[in-house]
């Protein structure tokens, strides 16, 4: 038996033909016909009954097309794992993501590229935007998924992808006035005791600038009750009703029965938040080139 005589019986299986199956293999009927014979020969089994037509195959050949198939497909695993690591995929892939990022799409992207690339060990780190940015110059990350409120991409050492522009949200308690309303502008939220997620450490960053300046569009200065890059704690007050809050929605989009809260669209066209990945422009490895490739070029185009 060869992975040969197990590709044909399964071209044939699926085909119910001969003909069909020698013609997708471009090789003659009569050696598709023999490798199929040697098949059932050396396994001292009859796999087809070729008195139908089309040809049929016999229940010891359906349960050998089932276990052919698994056979085939763990092979060319093997050898798409044995060729990736020949051609230096294997290492480590270091991220490092802003908080709350954890609840988007970017662990479905992780997971299909650690089952295509399963030689790299990729590592997450999580942590707020302006530590991103200072670990990724410092080559504690090889890529890190951000907000960009230190205005890193202005780095001339640096490359970016703009990965999603992700609407943000009012996160309110049950009981507040606003909870049942479709969606809310910025203007009418004046006058709330606002529980402030900044997306820096830093008091007066980049990012934290923008925000205020929406503040100021919407025609008042914010009363900020609290400051902090932690969305956890913050849901947690926004719980206990000591204020409401402005998140993006990829903080809120996975929560299922979150006690005493409510999230409303926060409708305008400048509410929303870009997040980049961000890379150093030197000659990236292996791993994340192929990391750039699959999960953000590709995606892009």
């Amino acid at each position: 038996m060869n992975t040969n005589q197990l590709r044909y019986f399964v071209a044939v299986a699926e085909t119910r033909s001969f003909s069909k199956a020698a013609n997708q293999y471009y090789i003659s009927q009569t050696a598709i016909t023999q490798q199929i014979q040697s098949l059932e020969l050396s396994m001292n089994v009859q796999l087809i009954d070729r008195s139908c037509r089309p040809i049929q195959l016999t229940p010891a050949g359906n349960v050998f097309l089932m276990e052919a198939r698994a056979i085939l497909e763990r092979i060319d695993t093997a050898v798409g794992r044995v060729q990736g690591a020949s051609a230096g995929l294997v290492g480590s892939l270091r991220i490092g993501y802003t908080k709350g990022y954890e609840r988007s799409s970017l662990s479905n992207q992780l997971k299909e590229f650690h089952l295509e690339y399963p030689n790299i060990l990729i590592t997450c780190f999580r942590a707020d935007t302006d530590r991103l940015a200072s670990g990724l110059l410092n080559d504690d990350y090889d890529i890190i998924f951000t907000w960009d409120s230190t205005n890193l991409i202005q780095e001339p050492i640096v490359e970016y992808r703009t990965v999603e522009r992700v609407p943000l949200v009012v996160a309110l308690y049950g009981s507040h006035p606003l909870a049942r309303r479709p969606f809310l502008r910025r203007q009418e939220l004046r006058g709330e005791s606002i529980l402030y997620m900044s997306p820096s450490g830093a008091v007066d960053s980049f990012g934290d600038n923008h925000f205020m300046e929406l503040y100021n569009k919407a025609g008042y200065t914010p009363n900020l009750l609290f400051r902090s890059t932690d969305s956890e704690s913050i849901l947690m007050m926004v719980a206990a009703e000591e204020g409401i809050s402005i998140l993006p929605s990829y903080v809120t989009s996975k929560l299922t029965n979150a006690d005493n809260l409510v999230f409303v669209p926060l409708v305008g066209a400048e509410e929303s938040e870009a997040i980049v990945a961000v890379w150093k422009k030197v000659e990236p490895g292996l791993p994340l080139r192929y990391f750039v490739s699959k999960c953000l070029d590709e995606s892009a185009g």
